[in-house]
């Protein structure tokens, strides 16, 4: 993995131009002192940068002035150049900016990347054919493989499988992925200064499939996976009735819990920590952190949009930093 560096900034991907991306980013950076915006830059669209901040009547400079805030400018040509609107222009957009971060990043000239909301459909639109910015990101990044990990204060989950359907999702639960899952988790929280996590894994059937009465997946593949990563030393246990691991971990009892499909983690997760929660890509060489929610066409462009997530993310990615 690419060390963040102490002398780099984070860059912020605007996101679709049409989204709220532009203004969650204007408000957060806003709200910062002066002094912390050096830590950040934002690779978009200026003009749509400009309409976000007048929207939000927020004060933050672009230019180099005291205070400002570095815009790195991918002109698109096509843009609707209003908000609101879905737009294959705004897919190619989206996929620009986040190319310009991982170029920027994989060169060691951004300490990583913090993500805006895109939109799956105008992203696929414009013909880049990704289930979302994990999956771009593994390609970008020639990774094989990558993992989402949502992360709030009191509720942490990883995914073993998250952008397919609830079928694929059972088979991709293989010993293996299982296994390597926790394996990134318990490296992640390490790193985050946790000695040794307490790691859970959730079941994928009810009950965790009560002994074979309600389905075999749990023994023949979720098991054997805890059971590789524990002979190595990882302190996990599972699998777990999810419909009682995550009050288990949400009340202390572990720090991350091992999700096996999408809806399994964000749920629990949303419920807890909607507004907090940020999302978190591991396995990559590059660090990317992203807000967890989406580009909210209906309140884009009035300045309505709540830039609490994006603080949150912004925080994770200066933990990230050290």
């Amino acid at each position: 993995m690419t060390t963040p560096s102490a002398d780099k900034p984070f860059v912020i991907t605007m996101g679709d131009p049409s989204g709220v991306g532009a203004e969650i980013s204007v408000k957060a950076l806003a709200s910062l002192p002066a002094g912390e915006r050096a830590n950040y830059a934002i690779i978009g669209d200026l003009p749509t940068l400009e309409r976000a901040r007048a929207a939000c009547a927020v004060d933050l400079p672009f230019d180099a002035s005291a205070g400002a805030v570095k815009v790195i400018h991918v002109p698109v040509e096509g843009l609707p150049e209003e908000f609101g609107i879905l737009s294959p222009r705004c897919g190619e957009a989206s996929f620009q900016y986040i190319k310009k971060a991982v170029d920027l990043a994989s060169a060691g000239n951004a300490a990583g990347i913090i993500t805006a909301p895109i939109n799956k459909e105008a992203l696929n639109a414009a013909g880049h054919h990704y289930d979302g910015h994990t999956g771009m990101l593994a390609h970008l990044t020639g990774c094989k493989s990558s993992w989402m990990l949502l992360a709030s204060e009191r509720l942490n989950t990883i995914h073993v499988s998250t952008h397919v359907s609830l079928k694929e999702a059972i088979d991709r639960a293989t010993p293996e992925r299982v296994a390597e899952t926790i394996r990134i988790g318990h490296k992640h929280f390490r790193r985050m200064g946790i000695e040794n996590p307490r790691i859970a894994v959730a079941g994928i059937n009810p009950h965790c499939g009560e002994n074979g009465l309600f389905g075999r997946e749990d023994d023949l593949q979720i098991a054997p996976g805890v059971a590789m990563a524990r002979a190595e030393g990882i302190n996990v246990v599972g699998p777990i009735s999810a419909d009682t691991v995550y009050h288990r971990a949400y009340h202390g009892a572990f720090d991350l819990v091992v999700a096996q499909y999408h809806d399994q983690g964000h749920i629990p997760v949303k419920l807890v920590a909607f507004d907090t929660a940020v999302n978190v890509s591991l396995g990559l060489p590059i660090d990317r952190v992203s807000v967890d929610h989406g580009t909210a066409f209906d309140i884009a462009g009035k300045g309505l949009a709540n830039h609490v997530n994006m603080l949150s993310a912004l925080e994770y990615a200066r933990r990230l930093k050290g």
